[in-house]
């Protein structure tokens, strides 16, 4: 089943068509404005990894560069790499949690340095 991405010429935006086979006739039309002025986009791949090469690839030390661990931001980017990685076992929200517990350990950063020598919570 062919999925085609288009760009409006009207209103710029992206508008995505399924057909049922690829030898089936496309008029687009933008889902947004209603406009036929389209532009057919190149569409990204998704290519499925076995179990075994994702894990070989979060293996990698190169993975690891650029971490640091006294730094949130950066923990932040390889959890949600790792999140990717992992695909549907990281569980959805996977990313909105990671973003969550940045958001906490922000506001325990500025308690601690507001006097609170504990920081108000337990370490990450």
């Amino acid at each position: 089943m062919p999925i085609y991405e288009y760009r409006c010429a009207d209103c710029r935006k992206k508008t995505t068509v399924v057909t049922l086979s690829v030898a089936a006739s496309v008029e687009p039309v933008c889902r947004h404005c209603g406009g036929r002025r389209m532009t057919k986009l190149v569409s990204r791949v998704m290519v499925k990894k076995s179990e075994e090469s994702r894990l070989e690839s979060l293996a990698d030390p190169s993975a690891l560069a650029g971490l640091d661990e006294n730094d949130p931001k950066t923990v932040a980017r390889w959890m949600k790499r790792m999140g990717r990685e992992m695909g549907e076992e990281a569980g959805e929200g996977f990313d909105e949690e990671v973003d969550k517990a940045m958001e906490e350990a922000a506001r325990e950063k500025e308690a601690g340095e507001d006097g609170d020598p504990g920081g108000g919570g337990e370490d990450l």
